[in-house]
C-alpha cells in the first residue's frame, strides 16, 4: 500500500529533522537565544533546574560504559601512563576524554555542554554563558576581541591585567587610559572616577567600549551602574573584568555584579572564588550581544580539545554556587571581617576595608578580600609574603611593594585564619624595623607613545635595563601576581619606572613579561 509507505517516510523524516535540528543549533544566528536570554532576565528568577550538572552526569554515564578507546588522548584512560594514573587517580584520568557525540563539543555545543552553558547563564543572570578552558585570560581576550577591531579606541583603566593589553596587541585597538587615583597611604590604585570616565567618553566619542575592573585585585569597585549608563548613552559597550568578582553573583551585601549592573560582557574567573579547577572560567554576555559572533571569536584562539576535567568542574561548581553560594559567601565575608579586626588589633598592620569607600573612586568594597598594608612595620609586602611561606608554611595570594593579599573563599576555615593572625603578630615582634627608604606606590602613571600592537611588532633593539631610560618599551614588565604591567608595549621608560623595577627585583618580587628572564635587558623600539 502506498499510504502506509508514505507514513513511514514521514515518520522517518520527522525523526531525521529532529536530530538535524539539534545538530544545527550551534550554527544558527543567536537571535532566538538572545530573546530567550532577555525573557529569563526579565523574569528575575531561575526557571532551570540548578540541581542539574549535565556534563558531570554525561561523564558518569560514560564511565559506566565499556567503550574501547581508539581515539585520543593517548594515555587510553590512564592505562598507557601508569605514573600519571597513580598521581592523579583512575577516576580523574578515566574521564580525561576527547569530544564525542554523547559528550558534545565545546566549539559547537548542541547537547550537554549547551545545557551546562544555559544553566550557567541562568545562575549568573546572563543572556548567555560560555564555558572557557583557557583561563580568564582567554575570557578577557575574547571579550575585547569581540568588541574591538584594528584602530578602534577602547576606554579602560591602566591598572588592568596583562590579558587586556595582550588583546589590544592581537586586534590593534587603541587604549584610552583613565589613570586611576592612588591611595597615598596604601600606594594602591583605586577605581575610575565617574568624572574621569565621562571626560574620556566626551573626548573620544568614537570609542567602542569602556572596560571596568569589578573589582580590582584589592577589592575596590568603581561605580559600575553609572559607568554602564554613561557608556550605553554614548553608544558604547561596557565590559567588565570580573576575574576577582565571581562571588558577587551569590553574595548578600557584596558589590553589584556586572550582569546586574547591565554590562554587556563579563569575564568571570570561576577557579578563583568559584571553586572550579585552575584554568576554568566563564564568559558572560548580556541580551544585546550577538552570542554567535562571540562563539566565533572564542574559537579563533581557544583549544579544539576542551578538557572535560575543566568543563565538568565548571558544571559542578556552578551547581554548588547556585544552591549554596549565598550562604557560603556570607560566611566568607564574616571571616574576613573578623580577621581584619584581629590583624588591626596587633598594631603596625592595616587591614583595610569599607572605610576606604568615598562614593566615587572607591564606590564599593569587596568585604571578602583580606588585604593588609605592611610598610608601618618596616617590611615590604613581598617580604612578609616570603616569611609567611618560608617560616610558617602559610601561602598567601601575593605580596607587592606595600601590601599582602590573602584570598579567602569557600574552602577556608576559621582556625586557619587564627594561624595567619598569630603568624603576623609574631612576624611583627621578630622582624619589625625602621621603614625609612621603603617605596610605597605599586602603580605609576604611564606615558603612552604608540599603540601596543605597533610597539610589540615593531623593529626593536635590546638594551641594558639602566640604559633604557627615555626609550619606548616594546614588551611587558610586571610583578606577578597581580599581573598589572609596570610597563607595556608602546610606553615611555622613565627613571621612576626603572627605580620601581629595580626596587621590586631587590625585594624579591617575581618579575615576568620580558624576553630576558633575569630582566637585565629590555627590548625597546629601534
Amino acid at each position: 500500500m502506498i499510504i502506509p509507505e508514505m507514513e513511514k517516510i514521514k515518520v522517518s523524516l520527522r525523526v531525521k529533522r529532529k536530530f538535524a535540528h539539534a545538530a544545527q543549533l550551534a550554527f544558527f544566528c543567536c537571535a532566538s537565544n538572545q530573546r530567550e536570554g532577555e525573557r529569563k532576565l526579565k523574569m528575575g528568577r531561575s526557571r532551570l533546574d540548578q540541581n542539574r550538572a549535565p556534563i558531570y552526569e554525561a561523564l558518569e554515564t560514560f564511565r559506566q560504559m565499556r567503550v574501547v578507546p581508539f581515539d585520543v588522548p593517548g594515555h587510553k584512560r590512564g592505562r598507557g601512563n601508569p605514573e600519571l594514573t597513580a598521581f592523579l587517580g583512575q577516576r580523574c584520568v578515566g574521564v580525561d576524554v576527547n569530544s564525542m557525540k554523547p559528550l558534545d563539543n565545546l566549539c559547537h555545543p548542541v547537547s550537554v555542554i549547551r545545557e551546562a552553558e544555559e544553566l550557567a547563564a541562568d545562575a549568573f543572570g546572563a543572556a548567555h554563558a560560555f564555558l572557557m578552558v583557557g583561563g580568564t585570560t582567554s575570557s578577557v581576550q575574547s571579550m575585547v576581541l569581540s568588541t574591538c577591531k584594528r584602530g578602534d579606541e577602547i576606554i579602560l583603566p591602566r591598572n588592568v591585567h596583562k590579558s587586556v593589553i595582550n588583546a589590544l596587541v592581537l586586534c590593534g585597538a587603541i587604549p584610552v587610559y583613565v589613570n586611576p587615583e592612588v591611595d597615598q597611604r596604601l600606594g594602591i590604585s583605586l577605581g575610575m572616577r565617574r568624572e574621569q570616565v565621562a571626560k574620556a567618553i566626551a573626548e573620544h566619542p568614537n570609542a567602542v567600549a569602556v572596560l571596568v575592573n569589578n573589582p580590582t585585585y584589592y577589592g575596590i569597585c568603581s561605580d559600575l551602574r553609572a559607568i554602564v549608563k554613561m557608556a550605553h548613552e554614548a553608544g558604547m559597550r561596557c565590559l567588565a573584568d570580573e576575574a576577582h568578582g565571581t562571588h558577587f553573583y551569590f553574595g548578600n551585601g557584596l558589590p553589584v555584579s556586572a550582569m546586574e549592573a547591565g554590562a554587556d560582557m563579563a569575564a568571570v574567573s570561576m577557579h578563583k572564588s568559584g571553586g572550579s579547577l585552575t584554568q576554568s572560567s566563564l564568559l558572560l554576555v548580556g541580551p544585546n550581544v550577538h552570542a554567535g559572533y562571540v562563539r566565533q571569536i572564542i574559537n579563533l584562539t581557544q583549544t579544539t580539545s576542551g578538557s572535560y576535567l575543566l568543563m565538568s568542574s565548571l558544571d559542578i561548581s556552578r551547581r554548588n554556587l547556585a544552591l549554596r553560594g549565598r550562604e557560603v559567601f556570607h560566611q566568607v565575608a564574616d571571616m574576613a571581617e573578623y580577621a581584619r579586626q584581629e590583624i588591626n588589633a596587633i598594631g603596625g598592620y592595616y587591614a583595610f576595608g569599607r572605610e576606604l569607600m568615598n562614593g566615587n573612586s572607591v564606590f564599593d568594597f569587596d568585604t571578602t578580600k583580606l588585604s593588609v598594608h605592611t610598610l608601618d612595620i618596616g617590611l615590604a609586602g613581598i617580604e612578609v609574603y616570603d616569611i609567611l611561606r618560608d617560616e610558617y608554611d602559610i601561602q598567601i595570594e601575593f605580596g607587592d611593594i606595600g601590601n599582602i593579599l590573602t584570598y579567602l573563599s569557600m574552602g577556608d576555615r576559621p582556625q586557619e585564619l587564627e594561624r595567619l593572625v598569630s603568624a603576623l603578630a609574631e612576624i611583627r615582634r621578630r622582624y619589625q624595623k625602621d621603614g625609612t627608604g621603603l617605596l610605597s606606590q605599586e602603580y605609576i602613571d604611564p606615558e603612552v607613545v604608540t599603540s601596543p600592537q605597533e610597539a610589540f611588532y615593531a623593529e626593536k633593539v635590546s638594551l641594558p635595563l639602566e640604559e633604557s631610560e627615555g626609550r619606548v618599551c616594546s614588551e611587558f614588565v610586571m610583578c606577578y601576581p597581580p599581573g598589572i604591567p609596570l610597563l607595556a608595549p608602546g610606553e615611555l621608560i622613565t627613571a621612576e619606572i626603572l627605580e620601581h623595577i629595580q626596587y621590586a627585583k631587590k625585594k624579591g618580587c617575581s618579575m615576568t613579561g620580558p624576553e630576558d628572564p633575569e630582566l637585565k635587558r629590555l627590548n625597546v623600539l629601534a
